[in-house]
């Protein structure tokens, strides 16, 4: 074991010569990639809804088990789309602080107005019970996040959205490949949202989709998605240069096929994570519940600093100095970022779970370029350090 001075943040060598990142950064073979590329120069069709982006969009419906999956260029403009495809041009959404920026300004460049509700410290997730007492009668729909591939309340917001009248939305960036009492999360809500960007399990290079079941909504959300004046299915007041190129639809199609391996490989790397950073005291790692199935791509530890004896931070930047990056989902809650914190009523909204969350909640990398004995070395090196926190936290406050 190193001493204190040792690590690398104090002058010694890191635990890892090249940088592990959170992100997937899962790739189908070269071979695999320049034959789908190959195709797409010989047709000479690289956008306006190709037939790769056709047949992405029937694949990923039939893997979700929807009757629609409308594909777009990324998982904001999914968002963004869904809020408009909803139809409201004024109103309230209830939706988490506790989340990606990009969940709560697509509601506002829809014109609705977010209303920021806090989330369970077991699930990070809003819970019917929280979001009823912010139903007003301007309260048009509620936002939820799966966030960490989590279930968030479907069945109990679905009941509590039909008790109101409301619409209900998921966003799903993180959910390729989870399940809730067997069905996929895409199958809940009016409209649930993926994303498809570089560092998802499922990577088409940036990209995104809307899923539902419903005819009207499909449809309403098919032509906002593109100026193509053969894409039009429903009348609609705007509408967006969203479409999926060829190039992503082909990334896409090699990285689905490739879905069940790799969340067999990130379940084997969770699992570790699990045996060893939960015996860890000050440690709490999330996993899913017994009747419900994960993608495993997020190791979203919340940090304890009293038990663990250093805070979150000071673990990140001793990590980070190894070269092992974590991320601090997410810092500040959005409600707390631009344009929401000059809101004189938002400085002022206290959501405690979400603000314990974001000083608290650090995730560990995860992913192809990593093996498991990669992963066992990490948990090696957050064991030392917890082992050693009095003495580096000392030493961490006389180089701050």
């Amino acid at each position: 074991m190193k001493r204190p001075d040792q690590w690398a943040l104090f002058g010694g060598t890191p635990s890892f010569a090249q940088p592990l990142h959170v992100g997937q950064l899962n790739l189908p073979q070269w071979d695999q990639i320049e034959v789908t590329f190959r195709g797409i120069f010989e047709r000479q069709w690289y956008t306006n809804h190709g037939p790769l982006a056709r047949e992405f969009d029937i694949a990923f419906a039939r893997h979700l088990g929807v009757k629609h999956a409308i594909t777009v260029n990324n998982g904001t403009v999914a968002l963004m789309v869904a809020a408009r495809t909803l139809g409201f041009d004024q109103g309230e959404v209830i939706v988490p602080s506790f989340t990606f920026p990009a969940t709560v300004q697509a509601l506002s460049w829809a014109g609705l107005t977010p209303i920021f509700c806090d989330v369970s410290p077991e699930t990070h997730t809003l819970t019917a019970e929280q979001v009823r007492p912010l139903i007003t009668p301007s309260t048009v729909a509620i936002a939820g996040v799966h966030l960490w591939g989590q279930p968030c309340d479907p069945e109990a917001l679905a009941a509590l959205a039909e008790e109101f009248g409301l619409a209900l939305l998921f966003d799903a960036a993180h959910a390729v490949g989870c399940t809730h009492h067997g069905r996929p999360l895409g199958q809940f809500g009016d409209l649930a949202t993926f994303s498809f960007h570089a560092t998802k399990i499922v990577n088409a290079a940036e990209g995104g989709c809307i899923a539902t079941n419903d005819d009207e909504l499909a449809a309403r959300a098919k032509t906002i998605r593109s100026f193509h004046p053969g894409e039009q299915y429903a009348p609609v007041d705007t509408r967006i240069n969203g479409k999926m190129s060829e190039a992503q639809a082909g990334l896409a199609l090699l990285s689905l096929a490739e879905l069940e391996s790799n969340i067999a490989a990130n379940r084997q790397r969770h699992m570790i994570y699990q045996q060893r950073l939960g015996e860890l005291p000050g440690l709490r790692l999330l996993t899913p519940a017994t009747d419900d199935t994960s993608n495993y791509q997020y190791v979203t530890v919340v940090i304890d600093s009293e038990r663990a004896g250093l805070c979150r931070d000071q673990l990140a930047r001793l990590l980070d100095a190894e070269n092992i990056i974590c991320r601090r989902y997410f810092e500040p809650g959005t409600h707390r970022l631009p344009p929401y914190r000059d809101d004189p009523a938002l400085r002022v909204l206290s959501l405690p779970v979400t603000e314990r969350l974001c000083r608290d909640v650090l995730v560990f990398p995860n992913g192809t370029p990593m093996t498991e004995d990669d992963v066992s070395k990490i948990c090696d090196v957050v064991e030392a350090l917890l082992a050693q926190a009095p003495a580096l936290r000392a030493k961490l406050e006389q180089v701050a």
